[in-house]
């Protein structure tokens, strides 16, 4: 029965690498997901079945999660995803820390304090401090990150003097009270370690993510999404469950090399965006814009569309708020009906999470081939007759190059400025999510268009049909 087990989870471990490789193109993600889906679901059936738990409690969960999951998932909207994202890392974070908290309660019985009837053994202790450590940093941190991303709690970052120290006296906190029940996990001050690694792990969460602004929080998410996946692996050690460890390593990896993308494409390394408090003061900072926005009607611009050979959409947050990425898809087809070469330029970091962009305009059926990378752009967007920027903001900010005094100096960006001419559909005239004024809209050949970014672009496909 052990050989058997252990098989069935080498066949959910390969499942779950081939899923998650199948996750990389468009047109196999759907499949991957549900590979991984089905080597989830092998993993579960084994274990209930070699373990002998109680099938009812079992059950009587994965239905109610799995009917939060599927309601949660059906109504979100996509301008939802980044914080649906965000709860879903926070209770993944949740569930190892109460694996942890549990397997220990478990090992000594009905005394927490005093002798236990089982001893613990120190490397036991020892991952048990790590789940919880972990799945409580993603927990809070998590939540107060879907706070950020939803607007309830602002998307600035929030820094007081001594935040710095303040973190690290928590952290060092958590090192003491973990070391004293490692040590010592069957004393009578263990359990009240536990209890207060678990509080402080907790305070961690929410201060490590409080001074990070919400520019910053694509890359917040993807390594959350990692220490989600470190404190599955964290709890597989706990429970001695090998699928665990390896589905916990895989997620705990691949969130982390997002996490390192990301960062290369801000030039900025990860301690810079966890510390450095981006967005706390970014107003204020960088040279002011002295132009003026030149608007332009949706008329003038489907003339100007009209005479184009050569287009490239560069979608940002405000395409997920309109819900106008089915109006795009429209647009791209009218202008390559009308002779036009029609590309979607993708940031790495556009949007609030990792992909965001990518998940619209899948969703709105745009060909996998017509979405092109940053570095396939930027060399030849000075031969683009026209940039449409759809509410993107610090991923086409030329002071990103132009302005040293600028938080976002050295950041590469979408050169949308060098081309021949650019349309930037806003609803107004206000900064973007991290509050940095964009120094685009003010370029020499620049020409704004205000209003519902769905409407403009319906207004535009319009133009087309009617002449």
């Amino acid at each position: 029965m052990e050989n058997l087990v252990n098989l069935s989870y080498i066949a959910a471990a390969i499942l779950f690498v081939f899923g998650i490789k199948m996750l990389g193109h468009a047109d196999t993600a759907r499949r991957g997901n549900r590979i991984s889906s089905i080597g989830m679901a092998l993993a579960i059936i084994v274990t209930l079945l070699n373990q002998g738990l109680d099938y009812r409690l079992v059950l009587g969960g994965i239905a109610l999660g799995s009917v939060i999951g599927f309601v949660a998932a059906k109504r979100v909207q996509m301008t939802g995803m980044p914080e649906l994202v965000a709860l879903f890392n926070g209770f993944g974070g949740l569930a190892s820390l109460l694996v942890g908290w549990a397997e220990y309660q478990r090992s000594v019985g009905n005394e927490i304090v005093g002798i236990s009837l089982e001893s613990v053994h120190t490397f036991t202790a020892a991952v048990i401090v790590l789940a919880i450590l972990i799945g409580g940093i993603t927990f809070t941190g998590s939540l107060y990150a879907w706070g950020k991303l939803s607007g309830k709690l602002g998307g600035r970052a929030l820094t007081f003097g001594g935040q710095k120290a303040f973190n690290a006296v928590l952290a060092l906190g958590i090192i003491a009270c973990g070391a004293i029940f490692t040590l010592a996990p069957t004393a009578e001050l263990a359990y009240p370690m536990l209890i207060a690694v678990i509080v402080l792990s907790l305070l961690l969460g929410i201060f490590a993510v409080m001074p990070i602004g919400g520019g910053d929080m694509p890359v917040v998410i993807s390594l959350l999404n990692s220490c989600s996946g470190l404190a599955a692996c964290a709890a597989g050690f706990v429970i001695a469950n090998n699928v665990l460890i390896v589905a916990g390593c895989l997620v705990g990896a691949s969130g982390l090399i997002l996490t390192i993308i990301m960062c290369k494409a801000m030039n900025r390394t990860l301690v810079n965006v966890l510390f450095s408090g981006f967005g706390a003061t970014a107003q204020a900072s960088g040279t002011a814009s002295t132009g003026e926005m030149k608007p332009i009607s949706v008329e003038d611009a489907y003339y100007i569309l009209e005479a184009a050979k050569n287009v490239i959409v560069i979608p940002g947050y405000g395409m997920a708020v309109a819900q106008a990425q089915h109006a795009v898809k429209e647009l791209g087809e009218v202008l390559e009906a009308n002779d036009c070469e029609v590309r979607f330029a993708i940031h790495p970091v556009a949007g609030r999470m990792p992909g965001h962009m990518n998940v619209l305009l899948a969703e709105a059926d745009v060909p996998y081939e017509q979405l092109v990378e940053m570095d396939d752009v930027n060399p030849t967007i000075e031969m683009v007759d026209v940039a449409i920027v759809i509410g993107a903001n610090d991923v086409v900010n030329p002071a990103a190059a132009d302005d040293p005094a600028s938080p976002i100096y050295g950041m590469p960006i979408i050169n949308a400025h060098k081309a021949k001419i650019t349309f930037c559909l806003k609803r107004g005239k206000g900064a973007g999510f991290s509050g940095l004024e964009n120094a685009l809209f003010t370029s020499e050949n620049t020409r704004m268009i205000y209003g519902d970014a769905k409407a403009t672009v319906t207004g535009m496909v319009a133009q087309f049909k009617d002449s």
